[in-house]
Formats: structure tokens, sequence, C-alpha cells
């Protein structure tokens, strides 16, 4: 019994120190999305979906819940965030080219359509970002006239 009576403490403390030491907030200042909004042009519907189902985790603006002051939690959160990010980041949005613009319109469409995004993780917490079916059709119909103008430019003049 002593044998458990020291892991526990042993693991008790290793959660009061996390709480000391957490990850980096996902927090930008300023208009991190305009290039992106800008050159896309979403209607108000889909920027307002955009914002309130995506940007949290693909975007360098986190909006945190309270529970993210919480370790575990806040390593959890963080790695989906970079794990978001890493696959699109609407804040990098200039920094992509053409192509790689096109093809991350293409696989959100995907995701979006097949019901992969928003995460259902995400949705447990965030009741507002459950897409309903229009929105689902509303955004791929978007992105399928932003891909064309992104494919009409990628052709040889």
């Amino acid at each position: 019994m002593k044998i458990v009576k020291k892991v526990a403490l042993a693991l008790l403390l290793v959660f009061i120190a996390m709480q000391f030491y957490r990850p980096e907030k996902n927090q930008a200042q300023g208009e991190h999305t305009a290039k992106f909004l800008t050159e896309t042009n979403p209607p108000s519907d889909i920027r307002a979906i955009l914002k309130q189902t995506c940007y949290d985790c693909h975007s360098n603006n986190t909006e945190y819940p309270w529970y993210n002051n919480v370790a575990p939690i806040s390593y959890w959160l963080s790695d989906h965030i970079k794990d978001g990010k890493k696959h699109l980041n609407f804040s990098d949005w200039e920094t992509y080219n053409i192509k790689k613009k096109d093809h991350k319109l293409e696989e959100l469409a995907e995701e979006v359509e097949g019901r992969e995004m928003p995460l259902k993780e995400y949705t447990w917490t965030h009741q507002e970002a459950k897409l309903t079916d229009e929105q689902r059709k509303a955004i791929v119909a978007w992105v399928q006239q932003t891909r064309a103008l992104y494919q009409l430019n990628q052709q040889p003049k």
C-alpha cells in the first residue's frame, strides 16, 4: 500500500508542477486573417462560419476557454492547435503559392463535406461550431467558386 501512496503523491506533485509550466498561447494581435479574407472574399455568412468554427485551430489567434488554464488540458489543446495550423493556417495565407492555396481550399471542402471538420472534440464544448447541412453546402459552394479563380490564375498565359 505504501507504493500506491508514493505513486499517488508523485502524480499529484507532477500535476501541481504542470500548472506552473504551461504551453505558449496562440494569440496574435491585429488582423491576422485579413490577407485571406481580402483574397478569397467570402460572403459575410461564410466569414462568420469560418471565425466561429475554424480560426481557433487554424489561425494565429485562439480564443481560449476557461478550462485551458488547467494542465494537462492546456497541453492537449496546444497540440490540437499546432496540428491544425500545420494543415491549414489562415493567418499564413499570403505565404502559400497559388497551387498550395487551391489545394488547401480543396482539402477544406473535403473535410467539411465529409464531416471531419470541425472536430467532434471541438463541438462538444463549442455548440455554436456545429455546422448544419446548409452551412456545409454553402462553404463547399464558396470554396468551389474561389478555387475556380485560383485555377484560372494557374493556367499559362
